[in-house]
């Protein structure tokens, strides 16, 4: 099991350099993975206007120049209203900055994100994941250092060369974020590196997956997955609690037999930065 944070870009959190402190932290007390969402504006869950927020891209070069051992990465980027060719060329600068440690985690973006309504972007969900998969498969061209172009319903790309190329090989590791069991956004992380799932209530509430959730993903991608490379499995859990908490390690031990690579600890952004680095400093629980 690997263990990784999740920290917001907003609020007492939307200072690039105070992120990167606490990544610096974090690598020096074992913590694997250092993760940011890509939070343009945030508001809309509560109904106010959103607060302090910084850029998570530009928040991940800073983490990238603090770190040296640490992965890091975007979980996830709301790939629907950004250039894919942007994309493209800031994913392998961040990838060469932080010298093949960055994880590109992707989805269609929050239903109720004013980062989309605002601003005139994309609000049709199947026509987001369409985006999504067209961009995915034009990163992958233009990642490749070779000459590349691309015909689709949304985008298009005269034949043009992209260098330098990445520097982990074979590309990027990506990470699909998706509602399990739904087909469409499981057979998209089939086809990539990992997958970081929620699934619903009865009631259309989302709800991070239990050990026997995890394990019914890991047959499914077991038996739908062509690639016989690694392939990540990435859960949300107690790991702070977990550290001097017999429940809480009970709960992870369930969810990695299960099947799960990653356990995540996620950070609101209520929670006091001091605390927060005291919990850091810890280190991740031993199973």
């Amino acid at each position: 099991m690997h263990y990784g944070l999740v920290l917001p870009n907003i609020g007492k959190y939307s200072d690039a350099r105070v992120l990167a402190e606490l990544a610096h932290a974090a690598e020096g007390a074992g913590w694997e993975g250092f993760f940011l969402p890509d939070t343009l504006h945030f508001g809309s869950y509560s109904g106010t206007e959103a607060g302090l927020i910084c850029d998570p891209w530009i928040a991940l070069a800073a983490i990238a120049m603090r770190t040296k051992r640490i992965k890091l990465g975007l979980l996830v980027a709301a790939v629907p209203r950004r250039r894919p060719w942007k994309m493209a060329r800031e994913t392998v600068t961040l990838d060469h900055l932080s010298q093949g440690r960055f994880i590109l985690g992707v989805g269609i973006g929050a239903v109720f994100d004013r980062g989309f309504d605002a601003f005139g972007e994309e609000l049709d969900i199947k026509k987001r994941a369409g985006m999504l998969d067209e961009s995915l498969a034009i990163l992958e061209g233009l990642w490749s250092g070779q000459p590349f172009s691309y015909s689709g319903e949304y985008y298009h790309v005269q034949k043009i060369t992209f260098v330098p190329k990445p520097v982990q090989a074979p590309r990027i590791p990506i990470w699909v974020a998706g509602i399990w069991p739904r087909k469409g956004p499981m057979e998209r992380a089939a086809r990539y590196d990992g997958v970081y799932p929620v699934t619903l209530t009865a009631s259309g509430i989302p709800r991070q997956l239990t050990s026997a959730d995890i394990g019914k993903l890991k047959r499914w991608m077991d038996e739908h997955r062509t690639n016989p490379a690694p392939f990540d499995i990435v859960a949300n859990g107690p790991v702070f609690n977990a550290v001097q908490g017999v429940q809480s390690r009970e709960v992870l031990q369930s969810i990695t037999d299960a099947g799960a690579t990653w356990c995540l600890q996620n950070i609101q952004d209520e929670q006091d930065v001091d605390a927060v680095r005291v919990s850091i400093l810890q280190s991740p629980p031993s199973l």
